[in-house]
């Protein structure tokens, strides 16, 4: 399940991109597969090492081509990347910064490893629908490591553009998502055995595994209206 859009970060063949909170893999994976040269960053030690596990398999399997394709995981801090400057052509960071308190230094530093001419998507939970979340449920975003503030996309372009990034585009994605979560944060996000919250589940991964026609349609008018994730991209100059 892919929140952001290659053809619109224009991955090409060869690109070396990085995906920075890369959790289990899923765009590193499809970059991987579609013939970028990719580097899979996560700080935390289970995320590094099962994506390195799904890259040695992929391998294994002939979906990468030894020595055409790297794959490689590196754990890390977003807040110190540890390569040099302009290294990539193209990176994706999905889901991390409305994780860090000083979520200015992780775009310094998302703008200093894009080389000039790269281009970059973020994605954060959008406004409204994380809003009803954290009305519904204080454990939604209280935990450790969970949510520390909710973005308004003209905030978040704001601060981007003042560490030298370009908005070019937005797209709103995941709308038969929030359903799920305000469900899920009305009766108790670790409520998962509950029939609504199950039942609603086996459909997600009924669209995940499956794509039926009609929940493909259903999730392309339901994105713009109430899209579980904003997702941006941006240009270096």
């Amino acid at each position: 399940m892919l929140t952001a859009r290659y053809e619109q970060l224009g991955l090409r063949d060869g690109d070396a991109l990085l995906d920075i909170g890369c959790g289990f893999g899923r765009h590193a994976y499809e970059a991987a597969r579609r013939g970028a040269n990719v580097v899979a960053l996560d700080a935390g030690d289970d995320e590094v090492r099962g994506v390195a596990a799904t890259f040695a398999a992929m391998r294994e399997a002939g979906e990468l081509v030894e020595g055409a394709v790297h794959a490689g995981v590196v754990q890390g801090d977003a807040l110190r990347l540890p390569f040099p400057d302009g290294a990539f052509d193209r990176v994706i960071c999905s889901e991390v910064l409305e994780h860090l308190v000083d979520d200015r230094t992780a775009m310094r530093e998302l703008a200093r490893v894009l080389r000039s001419g790269g281009t970059m998507a973020i994605t954060v939970p959008r406004f409204f629908p994380e809003l009803v979340n954290w009305a519904l449920s204080d454990e939604y975003h209280t935990v450790p490591g969970g949510h520390v503030r909710i973005y308004r996309r003209s905030v978040l372009n704001d601060r981007l553009a003042s560490v030298g990034l370009r908005v070019r585009t937005h797209h709103y994605a995941h709308g038969l998502h929030s359903p799920y979560w305000w469900l899920k944060c009305f009766v108790g996000t670790t409520n998962d055995n509950h029939r609504l919250v199950a039942a609603y589940h086996r459909l997600l991964v009924w669209d995940i595994v499956k794509r039926p026609a009609v929940l493909r349609y259903a999730e392309k008018l339901a994105s713009p209206l109430m899209g579980k994730s904003l997702v941006v991209y941006l240009d270096k100059p």
